[in-house]
């Protein structure tokens, strides 16, 4: 699928085994992240009708490896211009220099050809990591995954996105109950680890719900959540049905929707 006028977006995997995302409009490709190797992205693209020669630019939210570990080789073998923070290019995750990167300033708005990017702080355990909100004029995307507890000047920024893209990592009693040592619980559950799914509900209660026409809850644990239970979660929040909420997975992520179309 090529992108029309509208704002376009798909997950190519979601999860911590790897996270793309791709946002387009026009002729304006952008790439959120990328978890994946150059052989693995290239299938996935395809399978969302694009190549790499396709990509406009490569934005990096932060430096874990679910993230950012094939970033450097995508960026390198395709001369992409990439988009990042001075902490997380600071970081070594990049396997060496790239060969046109631009300095992301957090909160700071910058146009890539037709999409305009806003890069919003978040708390994580990263040096210097961000999320995106991504306009096309008149609407506004929001990407946020990776972060701990929801901020006031996340509220703020995100309020009044029409279309979300929101982490319900895990439910916290599968989490207390699952197979993870208790460090790695404490670091998902803490405030600069992963929202829950009550968290995210919360969080959705305070967006202006009548601009919301789109969320899709991503970068769920497959042994500390369940989809389900993701959904009816934040669905409650809304007043709304479990099956109004689109699910981004690992393997699949989730096919092309858009908005202002």
């Amino acid at each position: 699928m090529r992108s029309s006028a509208h704002l376009h977006y798909t997950s190519l995997g979601s999860g911590s085994q790897g996270n793309a995302t791709l946002v387009t409009l026009g002729a304006t490709a952008l790439l959120i992240d990328n978890g994946f190797s150059v052989k693995e992205l290239k299938r996935r693209l395809a399978r969302v009708g694009y190549t790499p020669e396709d990509l406009t630019a490569v934005l990096v939210t932060h430096e874990h490896g679910d993230h950012i570990a094939g970033v450097g080789a995508l960026v390198r073998r395709y001369r992409l211009p990439l988009y990042l923070t001075a902490g997380t290019r600071i970081s070594g995750r990049l396997g060496g220099e790239v060969p046109d990167w631009r300095l992301i300033q957090p909160e700071h708005s910058f146009a890539i050809q037709d999409i305009e990017v806003w890069p919003i702080t978040v708390p994580h355990d990263a040096r210097e990591p961000v999320q995106f909100i991504l306009g096309d004029g008149a609407h506004r995307l929001g990407v946020l995954t990776d972060l701990g507890c929801i901020t006031p000047h996340i509220v703020r920024h995100y309020r009044r996105c029409q279309a979300l893209i929101l982490e319900a990592n895990h439910d916290p009693v599968l989490l207390a109950n699952g197979p993870y040592p208790p460090s790695l619980k404490k670091r998902v559950a803490g405030e600069y680890g992963h929202l829950s799914n009550q968290q995210a509900a919360d969080f959705l209660a305070q967006m202006d719900q009548a601009q919301l026409k789109d969320v899709i809850a991503s970068h769920l644990s497959e042994k500390n959540n369940d989809q389900q239970l993701a959904r009816t979660t934040l669905a409650q929040s809304l007043s709304t049905t479990p099956d109004w909420i689109a699910l981004a997975d690992q393997e699949e992520g989730f096919a092309w929707r858009a908005l202002g179309g």
